[in-house]
């Protein structure tokens, strides 16, 4: 099974191809591993967490970026089941992070301190889906 943690290239290539000028939605889902997966020589690599510990971290540490950028989390829920599509989706963490552009994306991204603290949620996670969507009108009917 593939996993999917970090974008790759041609991902974030499209990603940036996009307008920045608008805000956006990134819905993320999130299957966390047993046992935090560190590297070598890392601090923690040998400390035992969970992958919901370093998750946390994670969370705690990049929670004053997203504030500063004027992020915030949305909409976040609990799993239950799949009633439509494949059953080994199983997600740990589902939530939608809205962000003023794709610029305040962008910046939290590179900078320094979010780079830092992405360690813990390569360590965390087994796998991932992490969506853009751009908000759209809401109402009482589908489509």
């Amino acid at each position: 099974m593939t996993s999917h943690i970090d974008p790759d290239r041609a991902q974030f290539e499209a990603f940036k191809a996009l307008d920045r000028d608008h805000p956006i939605e990134m819905l993320n889902l999130v299957r966390l591993r047993a046992k935090a997966a560190y590297p070598a020589g890392h601090d923690l690599a040998g400390a035992g967490l969970s992958g919901a510990e370093a998750y946390r971290r994670y969370g705690a540490e990049t929670a004053p970026i997203i504030a500063r950028l004027g992020a915030a989390i949305i909409w976040r829920g609990t799993f239950q089941t799949t009633l439509i599509g494949p059953q080994d989706e199983v997600w740990d963490e589902m939530f939608i992070a809205r962000y003023p552009s794709a610029h305040a994306f962008l910046e939290m991204v590179t900078e320094p301190a979010y780079r830092a603290a992405v360690i813990h949620r390569q360590a965390a996670v087994a796998d991932s889906r992490l969506i853009r969507t751009a908000p759209a009108p809401t109402g009482a009917s589908f489509g």
